[in-house]
């Protein structure tokens, strides 16, 4: 499994959001985007994670910075994850796993000493040319959008 590095051409993406509408990376052209990619909605870290990202919105979008979830669930999932945490992003839909596999974030990874198949916490920060300006893999979902805000020198 390929993981993407700084200077790489982020993949190509259409998928379903939370809203049942299609967004694309193509989207985002000209704009800064974190793309954070995560297990399953309403399970505690993830939880935790996609709060964070909505509390630390504000400062992101006023650095110039655009942000979307990407998980395996389906769009009916990812739509009661956003009302119940009211987040104010988009949440996408990756039920194959392409993007996943695309962006490095799903494979082989380690949980509780055993080693399992499945969503590798991840973070990617596309500039507005469509390359990685930052590619973090197996992050922790408690502190995370404190050490990004931190990488991306937003603190």
């Amino acid at each position: 499994m390929a993981r993407l590095e700084i200077g790489d051409q982020a993949p190509a993406f259409t998928l379903t959001s939370d809203s049942g509408k299609q967004v694309s990376l193509a989207d985002f052209s000209g704009k800064r985007l974190v793309i954070f990619f995560y297990p399953a909605a309403m399970t505690p870290g993830c939880t935790k994670e996609a709060c964070d990202f909505r509390d630390s919105l504000a400062t992101l979008q006023g650095a110039g910075y655009e942000v979307i979830g990407i998980s395996p669930d389906k769009p009916e999932k990812l739509a009661k994850f956003v009302a119940k945490e009211s987040l104010t992003y988009p949440l996408l839909a990756d039920p194959d796993k392409a993007v996943l596999e695309a962006y490095g974030a799903y494979g082989e990874k380690k949980l509780y000493g055993k080693t399992v198949v499945g969503v590798i916490r991840s973070t990617i920060v596309v500039g507005p040319d469509g390359k990685v300006e930052l590619a973090r893999y197996n992050v922790k979902a408690t502190g995370h959008v404190a050490s990004l805000s931190k990488a991306l020198k937003l603190v």
